[in-house]
């Protein structure tokens, strides 16, 4: 999972407010609206300390509408500064989470950003296509409409309507040409994950097939959709599109952990271990921070470890003297472990994977794929056979 919308963190020194809040609106949700929730969190936030100024700025944005249909959630990061991040996510929590507090929640943000698909829904008829960019900014709609407009086949004569037949379908062909290069054009302009393709039956096809790899990789075709919704079974296109998103995620984070899993195997490009992570992440080396899923929840046993951290997010180590002994010598302040490795994770873009109970084995709770690997990286290996599952040096 990426977790570059973090970014706007680094830098701050808090105190923050970490708000986790139901957005669906108020006429498809089953309790108060959106602002009676923020009303309850804001009272919640004065009594824990969080100023009023910085009340003021989260009540700004939380009160502006996402334009999201459906059920959705909100997480809202802020210091005294203003509103650090901002990001709608698919599934509302199923109760407002709210806190002011030197370091912000980034775990639970993270578990909630979770789910989230930075998805490019395109809609293709014979004509051209509707998009629809979701992701952490809401939704955003265009049309395209393709230059060539013989597309109906008829004629009132055999020789006609053979010319009008080859017309129509050379204009299918051009349209769809035309489509496939805007939707390589916005895939190119958005870097969404995920490409999903509805609509004509013999759109979808000619427009997929005009598409370059890179993009194609991307596609996912979910039939039942339409341009404008126009004898669209909404209800059952939902059910097909939450599936496609249900099935991606699955992929996205099997991905990452199939590689964990070999590299761990191989005593390769991948650690597991708080030391040993906390080692690769201090030079650079992370592409993927894994944490147990259960991190968040108060169970894992990384919960209570603290880590101490340096004005560059790669500054990071077990203690003080660590610190001090690579030249850190200002700014040097002890975290809740969880919120130090999120940190350092962003800092050098790498991504973020929560592990399901049984699917890897992790010690700690934790583990990271590898970038690179050199002499001074630290080498993992589990003793099988003895039942010690002590790391082997």
């Amino acid at each position: 999972m990426k977790i570059d919308w973090l970014k706007p963190l680094l830098g701050h020194q808090g105190p923050f407010v970490t708000l986790h809040l139901d957005a669906t609106p108020s006429e498809q949700a089953a309790d108060r609206d959106v602002e009676g929730r923020w009303n309850a969190a804001r009272k919640d936030l004065a009594q824990q300390g969080a100023p009023a100024a910085v009340l003021d700025a989260v009540e700004e944005v939380v009160l502006r509408p996402t334009r999201v249909p459906g059920p959705h959630g909100r997480v809202v990061i802020a210091d005294d500064t203003g509103v650090l991040v901002d990001r709608v996510v698919n599934n509302p929590p199923t109760a407002t989470t709210s806190s002011w507090a030197p370091v912000p929640a980034l775990l639970q943000a993270a578990l909630a950003a979770d789910e989230s698909v930075e998805l490019l829904k395109v809609a293709v008829d014979r004509q051209g296509a509707d998009f629809l960019r979701a992701g952490q900014g809401g939704k955003v709609h265009s049309t395209f409409q393709a230059p060539h407009d013989e597309i109906e086949k008829s004629g009132s004569n055999e020789v006609k309507r053979a010319r009008i037949e080859s017309r129509a379908e050379d204009s299918w062909d051009r349209n769809a040409a035309a489509v496939a290069a805007e939707i390589e054009r916005q895939v190119a302009e958005t870097r969404p994950e995920l490409v999903l393709l509805t609509g004509d039956k013999r759109a979808v096809p000619l427009a997929r097939a005009a598409l370059t790899s890179p993009t194609a990789e991307k596609v996912v075709e979910v039939s039942g959709g339409g341009r404008s919704g126009g004898g669209v079974h909404q209800g059952a296109f939902a059910e097909r599109v939450a599936e496609a998103l249900d099935s991606y995620r699955e992929r996205r984070r099997e991905r990452v952990l199939a590689e964990l899993r070999q590299e761990l195997g191989r005593e390769s490009n991948a650690v597991t271990s708080v030391d040993d992570v906390v080692a690769v992440l201090a030079r650079g080396q992370v592409k993927e921070l894994v944490l147990a899923e259960e991190y968040g929840t108060g169970n894992s046993p990384m919960n209570g470890r603290k880590l101490w951290i340096g004005p560059d997010p790669m500054h990071i180590a077990g203690s003080r003297s660590d610190l001090e002994a690579v030249g850190v010598t200002e700014q040097m302040e002890e975290l809740p472990a969880s919120v130090a490795l999120v940190r350092a994770a962003v800092g050098q873009d790498a991504g973020l994977t929560f592990a399901p109970e049984g699917s890897v084995e992790l010690m700690d709770g934790v583990a990271a794929t590898l970038r690179w690997r050199d002499d001074g990286t630290p080498t993992e290996a589990l003793a099988s056979m003895s039942g010690d599952d002590r790391r082997l040096t």
